[in-house]
């Protein structure tokens, strides 16, 4: 019964999960395209109500210029008639209130003369009019030097915002300047004309501010919010229209109150005024709400429908799936005679239970043979193991041996050598020759022939000396002795007392900076003279040894020895460093070797780059004196 019970809540736990899947499967999707296309029309609508704000923000900006060019052309026309160009006061002062009763938007209309004096003035309210002193106003004085002048927002009578516009008097007949006409423009008309397109019961606001003074309020599709005290929009909204860069523009707007709007604005052709047009973001989103609305009412339908559907797929799925689930139990336990009937539909599931009887009766041959091939596997490995170790021991072995009889040929070379038998009777020798050339020097004339041999004799007990010496140098291992050397003033002086033949041309390239560094001078000096002396012999028909020290990264300091020699070939590259190792007649192949040695004992590297018929370069690292024994040798 407990069995039994499991089972049925598997069952139902399999049930479950089908139907959930088949849920997440139907509805999911739905839900992610009604989202998005919620959200795509919701956008598809802001951006809309922008373009239209933004439209009607530059077609307002269009009837604005248009709307001073209209005033600003009257002025122009009326500038040309005889009676202004004759600077007849009484004809002007006529010619102004026919300008008035034509053009209510004409609030003051003045003449200046070319000194700047106002000589007629006519001002639509009522009140004594003192004439002024022009001749220091910005706005006289470009009239006077551009021709014309639109510009100058003021509030007349401290309420109506009006705008200072000045025109040349010019006679048409001589077409020479005669004084300024100057008036004052109403801009009440432009707020008419954004009442009118912007009603007060609408959603919609626009307005007309100018760049200076910042913020002035020109015009508003309220007209009221022109004549307060105060008149300015939002400090957001200032703020975004005083700083662009751009001609239009427009985005969501966010005020501190929360409220969010569809602003869009548009500049003035000629004049530093901005168009600005508003909508509230609820409106530019209303559709797209109503839409939102119908597709969650679609979607509670169709979810309903889908539950029913998933709940009739679910039920035919898992029953089938619950019986070989309990057919794979046993079979997990190892009862592969004891299975269930597994009669099933003639379906995919029927043909799945069908594979699992065929799975069931291969799985119990399989199982047989595995386990003897996890025995042979097992046996193998064991021996493998112990003939891997076996193995191991014996390179081990070999490698130390191989070691040891090198140490002791190198051993076995040196003592060879470098003996008692061979420097004491050179020493003999050079002293009997030293006798020799005293004795003959005594007589006077010497033979030429024997004055060479004896030359020849001192020249190879020298050489055998020498072969003595770099033996010695290589086997010995004393103690180094560093001292602290200005690098530059080492090489000068071990240049200038080296015999350098006459055919090779030395060079020098020491580092300005003329770097320190903690050696023992009696190696280094050694090390340094192989490398010359190598440098030499590669150039017995003349040449070129470079000699150069500079100062690296991480501390570093690089001292390069270069020929023009002929190279190094890449077969001999891998052994020059070998100890008695040479490509030459005479010599004991220890001369690279000591240099190495030295760069070694120094915590140094020595690097070559050579090619083919071009000469060889011997890179030196040394540590600089700051931490010599800290740095780590660069990698090459």
């Amino acid at each position: 019964m407990a069995r039994s019970g499991k089972t049925g809540k598997l069952f139902y736990r399999l049930f479950y999960k089908f139907l959930t899947l088949f849920l997440l499967i139907s509805l999911g999707p739905l839900g992610f395209i009604g989202y998005y296309l919620i959200n795509l029309t919701q956008e598809s609508f802001k951006k809309e109500s922008l373009r239209i704000q933004k439209s009607l923000a530059i077609g307002f900006s269009d009837a604005v210029h248009n709307y001073v060019s209209t005033f600003k052309n009257i002025l122009v026309e009326a500038a040309r008639i005889q009676d202004f160009s004759a600077m007849n006061t009484s004809r002007q002062h006529a010619n102004f209130e026919q300008l008035m009763q034509l053009h209510a938007a004409f609030l003051e209309l003045s003449v200046f003369d070319l000194r700047g004096q106002e000589l007629v003035r006519l001002g639509r309210f009522p009140g004594r009019l003192e004439l002024r002193d022009f001749s220091q106003k910005r706005s006289f004085m470009l009239a006077l030097r551009e021709g014309e002048y639109v510009g100058e927002l003021d509030r007349f009578l401290s309420s109506y915002p009006v705008l200072t516009v000045a025109v040349q008097i010019v006679n048409p007949a001589t077409t020479r300047l005669s004084g300024i006409l100057m008036a004052k423009l109403s801009l009440n008309g432009i707020s008419s004309m954004l009442k009118q397109a912007f009603p007060e019961q609408g959603p919609s606001r626009a307005a007309v501010i100018g760049i200076d003074p910042p913020g002035f309020l020109i015009a508003h599709s309220d007209p009221k919010q022109v004549f307060r005290p105060d008149a300015k929009l939002p400090k957001e909204i200032l703020d975004i229209l005083l700083t662009h860069d751009e001609h239009q523009g427009g985005g969501e707007i966010i005020l501190p109150n929360q409220e969010r709007f569809l602003g869009a604005f548009s500049t003035v052709k000629d004049l530093e005024w901005v168009v600005y047009v508003q909508e509230p973001v609820t409106v530019a989103y209303q559709t797209a709400q109503e839409m939102k609305r119908k597709i969650s009412i679609v979607f509670l339908g169709m979810g309903f429908l889908v539950l029913l559907f998933s709940f009739l797929v679910s039920l035919l799925i898992t029953q089938p799936i619950q019986t070989l689930k309990e057919a794979a139990v046993k079979l997990g336990r190892g009862e592969f005679e004891d299975l269930p009937q597994l009669g099933m539909p003639n379906d995919e599931i029927g043909e799945l239970a069908q594979t699992f009887s065929q799975m069931s009766d291969s799985l119990k041959g399989k199982t047989a043979e595995l386990v003897r091939a996890k025995e042979d596997v097992e046996r193998f490995n064991r021996t493998l193991e112990n003939r891997v170790e076996a193995r191991t021991r014996e390179l081990r072995a070999a490698q130390d041996e191989l070691i040891k009889k090198e140490k002791l040929a190198a051993i076995g070379q040196m003592a060879s050598v470098v003996s008692h038998e061979i420097r004491n009777p050179l020493a003999v020798i050079n002293n009997s020759v030293y006798f020799i050339k005293t004795k003959l020097s005594a007589l006077g004339d010497v033979d030429p022939k024997i004055s060479k041999h004896i030359s020849i004799i001192e020249s190879e007990i020298q050489q055998a000396n020498g072969i003595i010496s770099e033996i010695l140098t290589f086997a010995r291992t004393r103690e180094l002795k560093p001292e602290l050397q200005s690098l530059n003033d080492f090489i000068e002086e071990l240049i200038s007392s080296y015999p350098f033949p006459s055919h090779i041309q030395l060079v020098r390239d020491l580092s300005p900076e003329n770097p320190v560094v903690f050696i023992d001078p009696d190696e280094m000096k050694q090390c340094l003279r192989n490398l010359i002396g190598n440098g030499i012999e590669v150039m017995p028909n003349g040449g070129i040894l470079k000699i150069v020290t500079a100062v690296v990264e991480r501390g570093w300091v690089c001292l390069d020895v270069s020929d023009t020699g002929p190279g190094i070939p890449p077969e001999v590259l891998e052994k020059i460093f070998t100890p008695f190792f040479t490509t030459k007649a005479r010599g004991t192949g220890l001369g690279l070797a000591v240099v190495r040695k030295v760069l070694d004992r120094h915590q140094g590297k020595v690097e070559v780059d050579t090619t083919i018929g071009k000469g060889t370069i011997f890179k030196l690292y040394l540590p600089l004196a700051a931490k010599p024994s800290t740095v780590q040798a660069p990698k090459g």
